[in-house]
């Protein structure tokens, strides 16, 4: 069969296509920004919190790469990617309206394993498609323009709760019971995260595969199963540079959870001193804790369209340590200060490291392995973000207390600890990860649907 280079797209159609990483990154910052507290108000001890957001690591650790290797071997009227990421819209957005309502710790914790799974569906298809739709070179800028729309989610979704709280929203509520500031806060991201990724399903059109009728025939003869083997074939037979970045993930994203549910309770307690839930300036925190995580979405933004320059100047194995090491001295740097603003340029610091992590990890391996099997191995590597932070979420709470004093502060100085490390490791990466724009990718000749 005759095969073309892949065609280059506009930048508005790339756009078109990541879009509903807004939506996505409306659903996660929500749940980040918010689910500490959340729990707080229902009654949860900080010591606690770790193990109650084992929802996402363990639900993304199952569903991405499920759905990737589904998604490899899925083609019809809607496409490959776009039935999984529709779907997940649909489940998170029901799932993010009903959460601020729980009742019960119980229940929050139900529906964020609701929430995340359908989240983890629709980020995986997201990531895959940039590989299956966009020829070599442009693949940086497709990571890129994710990133750039995970920190305008964060930067808006970390400034909801402040804004709304001005326009006379409560931000105080009966013992047990989520403000109204955070309720409605999580119905405007259940409109965008479903508006955006179907904006995105609308005006994207996928690749057929390059033999479809060997793939109907692999199709059919195809199952749940199958794609289980899949999995377990591609875990044998993975490049060395995704084995080599295990090390890194492991790390980064031991490290990263910490951030999300310790860095607004650090706020109330050194800058507000309110440790607790019940004193004045817990709510404070908290709002503030959001506009740190609208700021840490600025930095990504920010930077998000230098970083494929940066690849093709200094490699990604160097973008990457960089990235790190910025972001580790946002961390150490918490222990440092009690002011409000030197907190929020210290998550900004935080933020560029976020953005190396939004886009590197993909950049090296969607250049590493082959067309056909890109849902797999995304899947796989998102599986790298999810085993660090079950780890650790069972192993913080034995040590909060003791090696880390009960201080929300000292976790984010741990976080910036393992960055470093990991920074150093990522220069260990063989050099073959570093981006050559001169790979060349042929496609099917069919039409686009």
């Amino acid at each position: 069969m005759s095969k073309i280079k892949k065609p280059e797209l506009s930048v508005l159609q790339i756009w078109n296509m990541c879009f509903g990483f807004l939506g996505i990154q409306f659903g996660m910052g929500l749940q980040l920004a918010n689910m500490s507290p959340i729990y707080r108000y229902l009654g949860a001890d900080e010591h606690s919190l770790p193990l109650l957001w084992l929802a996402g690591p363990i639900t993304g650790l199952v569903v991405q790469p499920i759905i990737g290797a589904m998604g490899d071997n899925t083609w019809g009227k809607w496409g490959r990617r776009r039935p999984y990421f529709t779907i997940g819209a649909l489940v998170a957005g029901v799932a993010l309206v009903a959460m601020p309502y729980s009742s019960a710790i119980w229940m929050a914790a139900g529906l964020m394993w609701v929430l995340d799974a359908a989240v983890n569906s629709s980020m995986e298809s997201f990531r895959a498609m940039v590989g299956d739709v966009l020829p070599k070179k442009q693949q940086p800028l497709g990571f890129s323009m994710q990133t750039f729309l995970v920190g305008a989610g964060g930067l808006i979704i970390g400034f909801l709760p402040f804004v709304l709280s001005k326009l006379g929203v409560a931000t105080t509520a009966d013992t047990n019971t989520v403000p109204d500031f955070v309720k409605y806060a999580f119905v405007v991201g259940a409109a965008v995260i479903i508006g955006s990724i179907l904006w995105t399903g609308y005006t994207t059109k996928e690749y057929p595969p390059e033999d479809l009728e060997a793939f109907k025939k692999q199709k059919d003869a195809g199952s749940f199963l199958n794609s289980i083997k899949e999995i377990i074939a591609a875990v044998k037979t993975m490049p060395k540079v995704m084995k080599q970045l295990w090390w890194v993930q492991l790390l980064v994203w031991f490290a990263l959870p910490m951030m999300w549910q310790y860095l607004s309770l650090s706020i109330a307690r050194h800058v507000y001193n309110a440790p607790s839930a019940s004193d004045a300036g817990f709510s404070e925190g908290v709002s503030m804790g959001g506009i740190g995580s609208a700021i840490y979405g600025i930095s990504p933004m920010v930077i998000a369209f230098l970083i494929p320059s940066i690849i093709k100047k200094i490699g990604t194995r160097k973008t990457y340590a960089s990235c790190l090491i910025i972001g580790a001295i946002g961390f150490l740097g918490m222990q440092f200060t009690t002011g409000i603003s030197g907190v929020f340029m210290l998550c900004f610091l935080m933020g560029i490291g976020n953005a190396g992590i939004s886009t590197v990890p993909y950049v090296m391996v969607s250049a590493a392995i082959p067309q056909k099997q890109m849902g797999v191995y995304m899947g796989l590597l998102n599986a790298f973000v999810c085993l660090p932070q079950i780890l650790m979420m069972l192993t913080i709470p034995f040590f909060y207390d003791s090696f880390l004093l009960g201080d929300p502060r000292n976790a984010l100085v741990l976080a910036g600890a393992c960055w470093v490390v990991a920074a150093i490791l990522c220069l260990r990466i063989t050099k073959t990860a570093d981006y050559d724009d001169d790979v060349e990718e042929v496609i099917a000749e069919e039409a686009l649907i």
